[in-house]
């Protein structure tokens, strides 16, 4: 699908994580093809960057690095086959956002895209495209605790009626625990390993919480020595890699705390009964549903593929437009 903007497409716009930053029309759209589907990235620009730390390259790069959009995530990879989104909506292009979800940020988004030529703009709460993927009942009048954990944030939202009744989003993620990992190797070893290496050690004996009884799980890393300048390999085992990950894993702790004080007890009482529901890739992180029902004490469910929960929950939407329009942010 090439870009093309008219009056009467339809534009499905999901806003993710931090800061958008738009300046013109020019600048507001960027290609990324995906095969089937053709997913839109907007380039972080300086006349909204203020306060947020980083210059307009720096977002740039930290945008295309986290994986929001980009042919490597996961989440987008075969998106358009997986929902033949073109021969069930033909002109419908779905635009993947980087944005923090204040309603400043929205309503610049939702105005760009108008601007662009957009007909019809939907914006949807990440949380929310989660927990519609895992089959949450977001319609009922009860509480459903959804925490989603990507790549580059972890959201969490209590959900009730089609919105968002409390949310949390923290820059915290499978990045994050990646970055945890390459420290500590380089900090106790000296080892300097790569990004593919870190997330490999996470994916094969990273965990969350000491199981009684389990086998401490060891692997080889090879990496290059910060002191003789050559290649070497060093063997590390599970209860390392634990301690290495104990920051970002307390941090997102420490959000769902958050959002369990501040949901209403009427809705609190629901997430007893039902448990938090945990999505996204850092859903997969051994022992962490665990560790989470050890701290708050309430029923943890990691859902099932947790890894393609947000656009199992795009292409529902997609397919059940009156389901889009309930849990779209009105602005």
């Amino acid at each position: 699908m090439h870009l093309s903007w008219h009056r009467s497409k339809k534009l499905t716009i999901l806003p993710f994580h931090n800061a958008i930053k738009m300046k013109t029309r020019r600048d507001f759209v960027k290609k990324i093809g995906l095969g089937a589907l053709s997913a839109y990235a907007v380039p972080a620009m300086s006349s909204f960057a203020s306060g947020s730390g980083f210059t307009p390259s720096e977002q740039n790069n930290q945008r295309i690095r986290i994986g929001i959009i980009g042919a490597e995530n996961s989440h987008t990879v075969g998106y358009g086959k997986m929902f033949n989104i073109e021969k069930k909506f033909p002109g419908c292009e779905v635009l993947y956002v980087w944005g923090e979800t204040d309603e400043f940020a929205q309503r610049a988004v939702k105005d760009a895209a108008v601007v662009s030529g957009a007909r019809e703009v939907y914006l949807i709460g990440e949380p929310m495209a989660a927990a519609v993927g895992v089959g949450l009942p977001v319609g009922e009048p009860s509480g459903n605790m959804i925490v989603d954990i990507g790549g580059g944030t972890t959201d969490v939202a209590v959900i009730s009626l089609d919105g968002v009744v409390y949310s949390k989003a923290v820059r915290v993620g499978g990045d994050k625990m990646d970055e945890a990992i390459m420290a500590f190797i380089k900090r106790r070893y000296n080892l300097m390993i790569g990004d593919m290496t870190a997330e490999q050690i996470k994916i094969t004996i990273g965990s969350a919480y000491k199981t009684e009884g389990g086998e401490n799980l060891t692997t080889e890393v090879k990496g290059r020595d910060l002191i003789s300048g050559i290649p070497k390999t060093l063997t590390i085992n599970e209860d390392e890699i634990r301690e290495a990950l104990s920051e970002p894993v307390n941090i997102i702790l420490d959000t769902i705390k958050v959002i369990l004080e501040n949901t209403p007890p009427e809705l609190a009482s629901d997430i007893v009964d039902k448990g938090i529901i945990l999505a996204g890739g850092g859903a997969l992180l051994r022992g962490l549903d665990l560790l989470i029902r050890e701290e708050t004490g309430l029923p943890v469910i990691v859902a099932e593929d947790p890894l393609t929960a947000v656009v199992r929950g795009v292409g529902k939407m997609l397919d059940e437009i009156d389901l889009l329009r309930r849990v779209a942010i009105n602005l």
